[in-house]
């Protein structure tokens, strides 16, 4: 159980180191998360400077690193900036790398293993792949996926494309551990042989989706069903609004975490979308604090 961690703001747009540390600390003792993605896109990495996410991987570790996995995110559509990123992590002692697909540019299959190679061989830690062609434009090909498992440091994807009977011929071929990148489909990807979760609403509903995980795994798959169907409305408030950062941070103000506002071109939710989330939340079970 991993969460995508959001990254908290001061109300002027800096980053807030203190709230940096209370969040991460509550996703690991409150929320059950073996491990934080930081600075992923949930973190709006698109929009914090290299010395911020040092920063940021740097005060996360110093409060969990010796109880959770850290993983950094280090991809970009240029090779050579994700290189820079994952030294830079390596020499912060992250635990592990996320690495998205290069978007925008849409480079060809071969452009994709040898771009994911590259950053795999810049450092010694293990990397994680992100394969999300809604966000990047190209998808990870399962031959690619087959020719990129054989890096020794490549060892599980995150998927957000949706295709488990694809995620499944890639997990039956190789050692690859996939992890769930979409919360609509948790329980799925658990049910065709997922490792995990990487999760955005894991910021309010971690311990659930932990238990879900333990239940599963201990054969417990009807009352699994019943926590995937507990949170779905979680899961609706955050993630089929107006999307993953700029909810997760509301839905954290809710329960009495506050991590400030967002950055453009990301601006805060609606009052009406407030309202909505609200009603998820309370659907879900999640005890709110502001009420």
């Amino acid at each position: 159980m991993l969460t995508a961690m959001v990254t908290p703001f001061t109300p002027d747009g800096a980053v807030d180191y203190d709230a940096v540390r209370r969040l991460a600390t509550y996703l690991v003792d409150e929320q059950r998360n073996d491990g934080l993605i930081v600075s992923g896109t949930t973190g709006e990495s698109p929009t914090t400077s290299d010395d911020e996410k040092e920063r940021i991987l740097r005060t996360v570790l110093e409060t969990v690193g010796d109880r959770a996995t850290v993983v950094a995110g280090a991809g970009t559509n240029d090779t050579h900036h994700s290189i820079s990123l994952a030294r830079a992590a390596a020499r912060a002692g992250a635990h592990g790398l996320l690495v998205v697909t290069p978007y925008y540019n849409k480079p060809p299959q071969e452009g994709l293993y040898q771009h994911f190679a590259a950053v795999a061989d810049a450092t010694g830690l293990p990397v994680m792949l992100y394969d999300i062609p809604g966000r990047s434009g190209v998808p990870i090909k399962i031959e690619t996926l087959i020719r990129l498992a054989q890096h020794e440091r490549i060892v599980a994807v995150k998927d957000a494309k949706g295709d488990l009977f694809l995620g499944s011929q890639v997990m039956a071929m190789t050692d690859l551990a996939f992890y769930s990148g979409d919360d609509l489909l948790n329980l799925p990807w658990l049910s065709v042989g997922a490792a995990g979760f990487v999760s955005v609403v894991g910021h309010v509903v971690g311990a659930d989706l932990a238990r879900m995980i333990d239940l599963y795994r201990n054969g417990d798959v009807v009352q699994a069903l019943a926590v995937h169907r507990q949170v779905a409305p979680v899961v609706e408030g955050i993630m089929l609004s107006a999307g993953g950062a700029i909810m997760a941070k509301a839905a954290l103000g809710m329960v009495g975490v506050p991590v400030g506002p967002v950055r453009l071109p990301l601006v805060a939710a609606t009052e009406k979308q407030i309202a909505e989330l609200r009603a998820c939340l309370v659907a879900g079970g999640v005890k709110l604090t502001d009420a």
